[in-house]
């Protein structure tokens, strides 16, 4: 599932559409992203109104267009955001286009697990939005809050409550895993046994980093991470060597080094 990191990159795909009108709409009906607001709102609402703005936060899109529309965007597992020629046909799996004139932005999803909504919100953003939890590079997302969720689910594993997303909005399996790695703290370990510190300021690092290359033009973050080296089996801690663990937490897998991350004792 795309972290906030890649969020941002496709966020930024659309970017050839803004402050031009939609001329067109293609809505597939019968959709499973179209769960809270029916396809058809959305050719007839956003059909002559302009692209005006994009926000992430997280793993959620905000499309911001004129006469106070909002349309909500969260991209599940396979979902992604592409510009196409304005010529451009819509295949099985692209559930919406909006048709400018430079290009025309396709929402893609082969699985169907992402979602769209629509509204009207002429005083700013919906509530649902300004509602969610402080993004992790937010003045909000304090060491306060981080050690209020780390007390909360004291006894929950470590890597299974860094993707509670009311708590760490945009974080997922890889960048837990690096953050775990980074901090030499094995997935297993009871969250109340961690430093709200020393997590906040890693889960900021990563945060950064990635927005700053995967986020930007999806190159990958620095060699000496896990990231490069925890996808297929057989991969090697860039640390030490070791070669790396895997198993499930919680119905979520985790990868970890056996050696730099030590089994939590009783």
């Amino acid at each position: 599932m795309p972290e906030l990191a890649e969020v941002a990159y496709y966020l930024n795909r659309w970017e050839s559409g803004l402050g031009h009108r939609v001329l067109r709409v293609h809505a597939h009906p019968r959709s499973r992203l179209y769960r809270q607001t029916p396809a058809a709102a959305f050719e007839s609402g956003l059909k002559g109104s302009t692209y005006k703005e994009a926000r992430s936060h997280g793993k959620n899109m905000l499309f911001g267009f004129s006469g106070g529309l909002w349309m909500g965007a969260h991209l599940g597992m396979t979902g992604e955001l592409i510009a196409e020629p304005p010529d451009f046909t819509p295949g099985k799996h692209d559930h919406l286009v909006l048709f400018t004139k430079p290009a025309a932005l396709v929402f893609r999803d082969p699985r169907m697990f992402g979602a769209l909504r629509l509204e009207e919100s002429g005083d700013g953003p919906p509530p649902w939005w300004t509602e969610l939890p402080p993004e992790i590079l937010s003045p909000d997302f304090t060491v306060k809050l981080v050690t209020e969720a780390l007390t909360r689910h004291g006894r929950s594993p470590l890597k299974a409550l860094l993707l509670h997303q009311d708590w760490f909005p945009g974080i997922g399996n890889w960048m837990a895993d690096e953050a775990l790695w980074q901090l030499r703290l094995h997935p297993a370990l009871p969250a109340g046994k961690a430093d709200a510190a020393a997590l906040r300021k890693v889960l900021r690092s990563i945060t950064k980093r990635s927005l700053e290359t995967i986020g930007k033009d999806w190159t990958d973050p620095p060699a000496t991470w896990l990231f490069r080296h925890r996808w297929k089996a057989g991969g090697h801690c860039p640390r030490c060597g070791t070669e790396l663990s895997r198993g499930t937490l919680r119905g979520r897998t985790a990868c970890w080094c056996p050696v730099c991350q030590a089994e939590p004792t009783a």
